[in-house]
């Protein structure tokens, strides 16, 4: 169903197009002049489509679109007129109106022209909907306190050059909150260059990060400049920092000290102007300790430290995320409209996400996927949500040990996960590394 609104001073066509509209489940409000329906739309709020004649009295369907266009952008409108020119319809497709029909017209070809809007207007809304999936500002949004002062801090460090380091759980949006720092700053028109530090080999590692010179280890058979060089100007994430090799960490503390360094086989230095911002779910404290990571590095980027809480540690937040993420799962697999049962709002609340929102994106998308019908029912969720040990309180009895939990655990993700490579991701670890343990805990 959707809202619309008939402007036009000739009583008949009003009321035919309201009782047109509304056999077709539309709700339509009316108005006869141009004043009263900028009335209609403050008092009704916005309008998915405005369908307006052309000339009245005080305010002509021209001045009304470029008012309705400064007050609500999103609306569509659509002009009608027995006064059809082509000096008309160009001034009012530059004005922003979406289509131009001219009178007189039969029933069957307004229908046929707003329903066609209609479909405009919701293709604009789910490309809207993926956009800001993308950008990742509705996954920031937060109803808790400790997340918002997170984001707060974030905002107001974005406009300074400052080095940040993310520490938290896997999964728990890190990546996001990164690229919107970057989309905060003054930097956001220049490249945002992501490293993930644990899908390379520390030979491959500082190639792709400093760039390699032609002949200088098997394969390099070109010049090729690294990451950091295609950052310049711009902002270079490293996530999971903590799995930097330790000879990648002294040459990586010298780029953050001088902002210089040397190509792998090369002898110029190249100077890179780059904004660090680095992620990790371990605690680099007690990296430290264990001497496998640098003290000094640690220093250089905990500038601004931020924490970013776990998805159980925000259950506030849980079914504003979910909203979100069902709806870009939804829009991506053409099946708009979808909704959650009162059942499974219960089931996402009461589980722990031990995935955080990595795991209840993948336990949403595959109900998109599954479910049939329009409301996404507590069974179409992962069985794995209602299993014995999956709510909020277990996952860490005093009588569990620590192979236990981390069996459990990746049992978890394992089953929730579309491929191994999402799964490692989810737990942080290395593609090779979970392929081994699932091995030892035979989950093949």
């Amino acid at each position: 169903m959707a809202r619309l609104l008939v402007v036009d001073d000739e009583k008949n066509i009003r009321d035919g197009l309201q009782h047109l509209f509304e056999g077709r489940k539309h709700q339509t409000f009316v108005a006869e002049s141009g004043r009263e329906a900028l009335a209609v739309l403050a008092r009704e709020g916005e309008m998915d489509l405005v369908l307006s004649d052309w000339r009245m009295a005080e305010m002509n369907g021209l001045e009304l679109l470029k008012e309705i266009k400064s007050r609500c952008p999103a609306t569509l409108v659509m002009l009608m007129t027995a006064y059809g020119t082509i000096q008309n319809a160009v001034a009012a497709m530059r004005a922003g109106a979406y289509d131009y029909v001219t009178k007189p017209f039969s029933l069957e070809e307004i229908e046929l022209a707003v329903e066609r809007a209609l479909e405009v207007r919701e293709l604009r809304a789910e490309n809207r909907s993926l956009k800001n999936s993308i950008n990742g500002v509705p996954m920031l949004e937060s109803a808790n306190a400790q997340f918002r002062a997170v984001t707060e801090t974030a905002y107001a460090a974005a406009s300074s050059d400052a080095t940040i380091l993310l520490t938290g759980e896997s999964g728990t949006g890190k990546n996001v909150l990164a690229r919107q720092i970057h989309e905060w700053s003054p930097r956001r028109a220049r490249p945002f260059v992501t490293v993930n530090c644990t899908t390379l080999s520390e030979h491959l590692l500082e190639s792709e990060l400093f760039g390699h010179m032609k002949g200088s280890f098997t394969g390099a058979i070109k010049d090729k400049p690294g990451r950091l060089e295609a950052a310049n100007g711009g902002s270079v994430f490293l996530d999971e920092i903590a799995e930097l090799p330790q000879a990648l960490q002294t040459k990586f503390l010298r780029f953050l000290q001088d902002e210089r360094f040397e190509r792998v086989g090369g002898e110029d230095t190249i100077q890179v102007n780059a904004r660090i911002i680095a992620a990790t779910n371990r605690d680099l404290p007690r990296e430290i300790e264990g001497g496998r990571f640098r003290s000094d590095l640690y220093y250089r980027l905990n500038v601004i430290g931020l924490h970013v809480p776990a998805l159980r540690d925000r259950p506030e937040d849980i079914l504003a995320l979910a909203g979100n993420i069902l709806r870009e799962a939804a829009a991506r697999n053409s099946r708009s409209g979808l909704q959650f049962s009162e059942d499974a709002k219960k089931a996402l609340v009461s589980y722990s996400w031990p995935g955080n929102i990595r795991e209840l994106r993948n336990a949403i998308e595959r109900a998109v996927v599954l479910s049939r019908g329009t409301t996404l029912r507590k069974e179409d969720l992962p069985d794995i949500l209602f299993q014995s040990g999956s709510p909020r309180t277990a996952g860490s009895g005093d009588d569990a040990t620590l192979e236990q939990i981390e069996f459990e655990h990746i049992r978890r993700v394992l089953a929730l996960a579309p491929t191994l490579e999402d799964a490692a991701a989810t737990l942080g670890i290395g593609v090779a590394t979970l392929w081994r343990k699932r091995k030892r805990y035979h989950l093949e």
